[in-house]
């Protein structure tokens, strides 16, 4: 959906530096909530030892290694909370479900519990916005900044484009909250489709 962004000038960054301009945003955000949008069904994340777990086969051992999850994420939930912050996701998710979105599903129904809003909604939502192109994943930050994600050949993420622009990110963000009111909540959804179907492998 080329339109998102209506020829705004943006910059690249690498992942790492990436990273750091999120976080420095994040800290004077107090008040602003922020959104995200994933659409690829598959991701790298060699830095998560629970993926890395995951892709070596190791199920169980990929659970285990979310639950310790658990505190960071509690810790996040008080922040936020406390800067008054909601953070909220929309996940595409296409059926059949792949083995990867069988892991990360677990992960945003456990992110879910510490207080992250997250809807899940089909590719036929997003089909219409589409005609050049699968929709970018995004994620904005204050009141003026969204983060294009870019990845490789492999699925890992390289950097992202970030954009700088109070219309762009309420473009973006009014964008977004249309797609979640749609949605479907990733609790009931987890426990429809998911639950009960353990991991199956890697894709």
């Amino acid at each position: 959906m080329s339109d998102l962004f209506r020829g705004i000038a943006s910059e690249f960054l690498a992942a790492d530096a990436m990273h750091a301009d999120y976080e420095r945003r994040f800290a004077a955000a107090d008040g602003l909530d922020s959104w995200k949008l994933e659409r690829r069904q598959h991701f790298r994340d060699p830095q998560f030892a629970s993926w890395v777990a995951f892709d070596r086969g190791e199920w169980a051992q990929a659970l285990r290694l979310l639950e310790r999850e658990r505190p960071s994420l509690a810790e996040l939930q008080q922040e936020t909370a406390a800067r008054g912050i909601d953070l909220y996701r929309v996940r595409v998710v296409q059926e059949p479900i792949v083995p990867y979105l069988q892991w990360e599903l677990h992960l945003l129904a456990l992110r879910a519990e510490y207080g992250e809003k997250i809807r899940v909604i089909g590719p036929e939502v997003v089909e219409p916005y589409e005609s050049d192109g699968e929709l970018p994943e995004l994620l904005t930050v204050g009141r003026d900044t969204v983060y294009e994600f870019a990845y490789d050949e492999t699925g890992t993420l390289s950097g992202a484009h970030r954009y700088e622009d109070s219309e762009t990110c309420t473009r973006c963000t009014d964008f977004m909250t249309e797609l979640y009111a749609v949605g479907e909540d990733v609790a009931s959804f987890f426990a429809r489709r998911v639950a009960t179907a353990g991991l199956q492998g890697k894709a």
